[in-house]
Formats: C-alpha cells, structure tokens, sequence
C-alpha cells in the first residue's frame, strides 16, 4: 500500500522550510552585523526574499516621546524621520498599546488603517505583532503575507518569532548604547577633571616672570609651534607641557611623554619610532613607536639635551619631515606630532662645544618658555606652600594648614630643587604634624635649616634633629645633607659616613648643589 501527501500538506512544508530558512538568516545577519540600521533593514529584506512576508516594517518606540517611529522599511520608499505613530493611533498604534498580535485579511476594510505609508496592497492581509523586551512592548513587526491564504495563524507566530529575534537585538543595541552613553559621560568627566589638573591654574605665581610664562602659554597654546621649555630640575617644565597640550586644540589627542635621558640610543629609537617584529632579540611582535601613538596630539621629550649626537639626526628628520621608519623597517611612516622638548641644559653651549647639533638646536627652539627658579621667585611660595599642602591634603585624605612661622622658615631657604623639593619638604613636614597644622617646628624636622639662602641666619648643628641617613625615604640630597650635619660639614667624616671617597662626595656636593656651611 502505498500512500500520497497531499496538495495541503506539500505546501505547508513548503512554508515550513521557507519559515526555517528565513529564520536562520534573520538569527545570522542578528548575530553578525554590528550597524544596527543596517541589521533591520537586512532582515525586512529577508523577510521578503526568503520568507515571502513583504512590505515589512519594524517601528521602535522612541523613549523621549513615546511615540513608535518607523526605524525601517523595506525598500525604504519614505523618509524614516517623518513617520511615527501615537500610542493607539491607527493599526501599528493599536499594537503596540495592546501588546498582542493582529491580523487583519483585508486591511482596507478596518477603519483604523491609515496608510500612512503608502506601500501596502489593501487587498492582501495585513500581520502586526509586538517585539517585546522582558514581556513590554518596544515596538511592532508588520508585513504582508504574498496571498490571502488559510495559514495567516502559522504567519502571525513565524512573525512573532522573527519578533523575539529582532527584540533580543534592540535589547543588546540598548545596553551598547546605555553602555557607550555612560563611556561617554566618563570620558567627558575625566577630560574635565585632566583639564583642571592640567590647566594654568595649576601653575601658581604672581612674579613678574611667572606672568611672563602665562602670557606664553596661553599663545603658545592655541597653534602648532615646537615649544621647547627650559629651566633647572624641578621647576615644572612637565607640568608646563601639560597645560600647553590640554589647552590647545589637540587636546583630544593623545599625550605622549618619554624622558629621553632614561634610555640608550639603541632603545630610545625603537621607543619613539617602534620596531619591526625580528628587528633584534626580543622583538616578538611589531610595535608602534611614540610618535605613532602621538599622531594627532602632542609628544613631550624631556632631558632632550641628553640625546647623543647620532641619535640627534634621525630626531632631526622627524621633527622636519614628519616621517621615520620603524627599527628594522623599510616603510616610511608619516605622523602630524606637536613636539613640546624640555631641557635644564644651556644648549647654545651644547652647541658651541659640538655636543648637540646647530639645526637641531634651531628646529626645537622655535618658542622658548624660560621656566624661573624658585629662589628667583621667593615671593611665590606662600602661595605655592598653601597649593602644594592642600594637594597633600587631598592625597592623604585628612585637614592640613600651614602657619606663617612655616612659610618663614621656607622663603628663607635657597631651594635648589625648586618646586619638586618644596613639595618633598612639605610632604615630610605633613607626616611630622600630628595636629595636621605645619609649624616651623615641622619644618626644623624636615632638616630644611641646613641649607639657607646666603645672608639670612642659621641655626646652629646643636639644634638639628638627628636624621637617619639610612632612611630609604630620604632622596640623594637629602642623605647627603644629614650626613653633613652629623659630620659637622667636615667632608671627609661624611664620606666615610656614607661609605665614599672624599672625592665622590665632594662631586655630589656639586652635582646636587649644595650650599656647604662652614662650622
């Protein structure tokens, strides 16, 4: 016995297989297409191609308004912006305010049809269904089945689940967009608080040449030029870049520093121009150099004074071409770099005994900034004292002041480390304080006394605290003053102290500017 399918059960398979195909491609393109846009308008396009569903329509409520607007269309005939409906107004209103599906076989007949998009055929049925998220509504699939036909129940649930596939899309488009809108505000955030850190008004003084630097700055600021800021170790020719990149117009860009003193040749050309993979031992991979990572912002290049000669011509050529080529590499790279350079060094002398190249010289010097030393600026501390207590403050997370019998004491000192050493002093002095007010007492404990400006009076070696020279918290200068102290300035007692010649602590006496007292 043999049997035959019928002519009904042939084209519901039919449709079955069409159904199945149409809903792997939809769940693909769901899947791999980022351009949320673009993802509806495929699938209407499946939808119609596959799945013989036309004049499809998705329209996604609009959370500011509340109206559902038309996001896309197949064949997008109208413009997408002009179409929306109200909650109930006409059959896609009637949808989304019900949340349940309609069908309607022959939709010139229902009075609610407003066609307002003038694309479907009256005459066929018509099939809206909900795309929910978490069982509400957040918008309305709708197309026209080929024919009027007996299986628009098997449609209206093949379109629910093309539905529940487009609505497990918007739900992700909501959270990237949610997730990205958040990004964005932290960003937004964090270049406002990088600007304040960053800004002049970070830079403190009153004197006549620090009102000099200002009105340098904010010209300086505002065009492209190579700035090459000088001045003595810690007077804050970094902080001076800060300011000049974050308040120009590539403030949006990177910021790039590298202190060129830290590295060898061989390695400072392979960190500002990067390197091939298997340009020499270790290059695992390829790497982009800083002036890559710099492209559309600002590079800084502190102690530039330091490069040697050999490394100077290939700086040479990128600060004049805009163009290197990687370590091991054969193709040239063009970058648009802002070069902000800092040095302590006299670099007209540098030139004059050959060390640093005349056309380099010229090319980084298009607009010096002269960064004052503190001793020539003494009227500057207090008001630097109460900024740089306040910083500590807030990185300690308690109350400090500081009295006038403190600011005394500090603008009689000669401050050869400049700002970075009045900043040390005070955040000593901040640990000596148990009240969170910094006296002169705190400021005696700090060992400051033994260095004063020359003219002003010293307290004698009797009434200096003793201090651990084998403290790991003191710096260079520091263990080399106490050790000073201890010896009565008697070079040789210090030195051996501090386990050294004669002759080394008398090169760091010099190196580390040392006012040596006599006893």
């Amino acid at each position: 016995m043999t049997f035959s399918k019928t002519n009904s059960e042939i084209n519901d398979n039919s449709i079955l297989e069409k159904e199945l195909e149409t809903l792997y491609q939809v769940s693909q393109i769901l899947s791999y297409t980022l351009n949320f846009r673009e993802t509806l308008n495929e699938v209407l396009n499946i939808l119609s191609d596959v799945g013989n569903m036309h004049h499809g329509m998705i329209s996604l409520l609009d959370e500011d308004s509340g109206d559902l607007l038309v996001s896309a269309l197949h064949k997008n005939p109208t413009p997408l912006n002009m179409v929306r409906y109200r909650q109930g107004e006409g059959v896609v209103g009637a949808i989304m305010e019900s949340g349940t599906p309609l069908i309607i076989p022959h939709i010139s007949e229902d009075e609610r049809f407003l066609d307002r998009l003038r694309i479907y055929n009256t005459e066929l049925p018509f099939i809206g269904v909900p795309i929910s998220i978490g069982g509400e509504a957040v918008g309305v699939l709708a197309a026209q089945p080929s024919e009027n036909s007996n299986a628009l129940a098997t449609h209206q649930r093949f379109l629910e689940m093309v539905a529940n596939l487009i609505g497990q899309r918007v739900r992700l488009a909501k959270k990237v967009e949610a997730d990205q809108a958040a990004l964005k505000t932290e960003r937004d955030s964090l270049r406002r608080q990088v600007r304040g850190e960053h800004g002049f008004t970070n830079i403190v003084g009153h004197a006549q040449s620090m009102r000099l630097v200002f009105e340098q700055l904010r010209q300086v600021a505002k065009w492209n030029t190579t700035v090459l800021v000088r001045g003595e170790s810690g007077t804050g020719k970094e902080l001076i870049a800060n300011a000049i990149h974050y308040n120009s117009p590539r403030v949006n860009g990177a910021f790039i520093k590298l202190n060129c003193a830290a590295l060898p040749d061989n390695l400072l050309e392979s960190e500002l121009f990067g390197h091939e993979k298997g340009a020499f031992t270790g290059a695992v991979t390829q790497r982009k150099g800083r002036f890559e990572l710099a492209s559309g912002g600002t590079i800084f290049l502190d102690e530039i004074g330091e490069i040697s000669p050999a490394f100077q011509a290939k700086l040479l050529r990128v600060l004049q071409e805009g163009e290197f080529e990687r370590v091991g590499g054969v193709k040239t790279h063009h970058v648009d770099v802002r070069v902000v350079a800092a040095t302590n060094k006299n670099l007209e002398s540098e030139v004059q005994d050959g060390n640093f190249r005349e056309d380099l010289y010229y090319r980084l010097n298009v607009m010096p900034i002269h960064v004052p030393s503190l001793r020539d600026r003494t009227e500057d501390i207090p008001d630097l004292s109460h900024f740089l207590v306040n910083k500590i403050a807030k990185s300690q997370g308690r109350s400090l002041s500081i009295k006038d019998s403190a600011l005394s004491l500090l603008m009689r000192y000669e401050w050869p480390g400049n700002v970075r050493e009045l900043e040390n002093c005070l955040e000593r002095a901040a640990v000596m304080c148990k009240d969170g007010q910094i006296d002169a007492n705190a400021i005696n404990l700090t060992g400051l006394q033994s260095n004063p400006l020359p003219g002003n009076l010293s307290s004698s070696a009797s009434n200096v605290p003793q201090i651990n020279i084998d403290d790991p918290e003191l710096d260079e200068r520091e263990r080399v003053i106490a050790a000073l102290e201890q010896a009565g300035w008697v070079q040789a007692k210090a030195a051996r102290l501090l386990n050294m010649t004669p002759r080394q602590i008398a090169y760091r006496i010099q190196t580390l500017k040392i006012q040596v007292r006599q006893m």
